[in-house]
């Protein structure tokens, strides 16, 4: 059977009417079926591969069309998951501020959002819209062999949303494929505990059924995917479930270095260009990008575009402008100073007619851009379209692999060693450094060195809330960045936002679903 190439996602007309009623209450959660023409069975190969196609492609696009969202109560852009997983993850960080206004956006960096809001509610319901995607797909493949591969990456890709429904909520409506749907069906609230055992449990009956690392099509879930999200789910396991698994962390760690799939590109830089498509070696998975196929302000497009303002040309990132929203704080910029940023090529900043400092949030030439990602390639050539950008988001990398496998170490998990910790982490920086100047010694490597490095290492890849929370950092005052509490300097914070609030329309339409603490 042919495979599915995710860079040519194509227009899904197909029975997802179904779709229209997510886990919890339709009608509360502004679902809306994604085709007025719509098929009520599936039967043919083309069918399967485009349902698994949108599995795929709801990571990325808001909707079939910019006038046709998946989600009613935010647009076909606002609402696209990567999108708002990468607000959620940096906004309420040190690594990311946005100029924008819009709606209560800035509430996620001042860190005083609440139930109502409506960025935190179209994070929830695209979790909850992917999980029914593929409920359903594993409905229908459960006992089709021929449909074998689509129904154990559904399966992979489901595990993926209730883990990010465990980091972000740690708890939530918990449907599965034999579940009903629709508005009269009430799901009964999976606890923390619930869903982390049922996302290891899944992870650990597929993940041998998945193909070998770099055994599938470029993009789509393979066996080092799984691996990655336990070694994910195990390092945050006592923010989670108040339970130290850093030893479990360390076995699937060391299951994808062991892989001999992978390791790191030689030239940091090429990992957020526009043929980074090119760089498996080090991308374990990526939520794929097309500028001719996705044409929706989403995904890569979003953060490039987003980035660029003041005396930047949009030309020097592959694009046509920018739209003045994101830059970063002087706490991240900082991070670079005590190892000599000058001589490290992670330090990618836009310093040019922009202020070190943020007075005015709402200022775009207040505070250093971000250069990361660009729609170039690696050749200098231009993405192929200059609205809607060619880069792939690397949503995992084997570097993250090296660092969580130092940080289970240092927590004390066996099946690691410091040297070899020790020995990875100096690999990443001689890359940083081109020599081995930047290296550290065993006795530099401690817990609050490591939360540096992955900010060094990881920044705007959608990880820094999650480790913030992992190391007690996001809330209180034991960290403070610019505009943290919405005070110039930085202030302490409420422990309640170390988590985000289920949807107040959700808690309302659902009467099986308890409200997080403090909201």
């Amino acid at each position: 059977m042919k495979r599915i190439n995710l860079k040519l996602i194509y227009r899904i007309t197909l029975f997802l009417a179904l779709m229209a009623a997510l886990a919890s209450c339709v009608n509360d959660l502004d679902t809306v079926p994604l085709d007025e023409d719509i098929q009520t069975d599936i039967s043919s190969d083309e069918d399967f591969d485009a349902l698994l196609a949108k599995c795929y492609s709801a990571f990325i696009l808001g909707g079939q069309s910019v006038n046709d969202a998946d989600i009613r109560s935010i647009n076909v852009h606002f609402s696209s998951y990567l999108r708002q997983y990468w607000n959620l993850q940096e906004l309420p960080t040190d690594e990311a501020i946005c100029a924008w206004d819009d709606g209560n956006l800035r509430d996620l960096h001042d860190m005083d959002w609440n139930s109502q809001n409506e960025f935190i509610t179209a994070m929830y319901s695209r979790i909850n819209l992917e999980v029914t995607y593929c409920n359903k797909l594993i409905q229908l493949t459960q006992d089709k062999e021929q449909y074998s591969e689509h129904y154990f990456e559904a399966r992979m890709l489901r595990a993926l949303s209730y883990w990010h429904l465990l980091d972000l909520f740690r708890t939530g409506p918990f449907v599965l494929e034999d579940d009903p749907v629709g508005s009269f069906f009430f799901p009964e609230q999976g606890s923390a505990g619930e869903l982390f055992s049922f996302i290891e449990s899944e992870l650990k009956a597929i993940e041998d059924e998945l193909p070998q690392p770099g055994g599938n099509e470029y993009g789509r879930a393979d066996r080092a995917l799984a691996w990655m999200v336990l070694a994910k789910l195990y390092l945050n396991a006592e923010a989670y479930i108040n339970e130290a698994k850093y030893t479990e962390c360390l076995t699937y760690c060391n299951k994808i270095i062991n892989s001999g799939n992978y390791f790191l590109e030689a030239d940091y830089r090429n990992l957020f260009l526009a043929d980074n498509h090119l760089r498996t070696n080090e991308i374990i998975f990526p939520i794929c990008s097309d500028g001719k196929r996705i044409q929706q302000a989403v995904g890569m497009s979003f953060l490039i575009h987003a980035a660029i303002g003041g005396t930047m040309k949009g030309s020097d990132f592959g694009v046509s402008g920018g739209w003045g929203g994101n830059r970063t704080t002087s706490a991240f910029v900082t991070k670079f100073n005590d190892i000599s940023g000058e001589t490290d090529s992670r330090a990618m900043f836009h310093t040019d007619g922009q202020t070190l400092e943020i007075e005015n949030v709402l200022t775009f030439t207040q505070g250093y851009t971000i250069t990361k990602y660009r729609n170039i390639t690696s050749t200098g050539e231009a993405g192929s379209d200059a609205e809607y950008v060619d880069t792939d988001f690397p949503m995992f990398r084997y570097a993250d692999v090296l660092l969580m496998y130092a940080e289970a170490v240092l927590r004390g998990g066996s099946g690691g060693d410091s040297q070899t910790a020790l020995n990875y982490i100096n690999t990443l920086r001689e890359r940083a450094y081109g020599d081995v100047s930047g290296n550290i010694s065993v006795s530099e490597l401690t817990l609050d060195f490591l939360l540096d490095e992955r900010s060094r290492e990881l920044y705007w890849e959608g990880h820094r809330r999650s480790d913030l929370v992992r190391f007690g950092k996001l809330t209180g005052g034991t960290y403070l960045w610019p505009w943290k509490g919405a005070v110039a300097e930085g202030i302490a914070t409420n422990s309640k936002y170390d988590v985000c609030p289920i949807p107040s329309t959700d808690i309302n339409a659902n009467p099986n679903l308890i409200q997080n603490e403090g909201y």
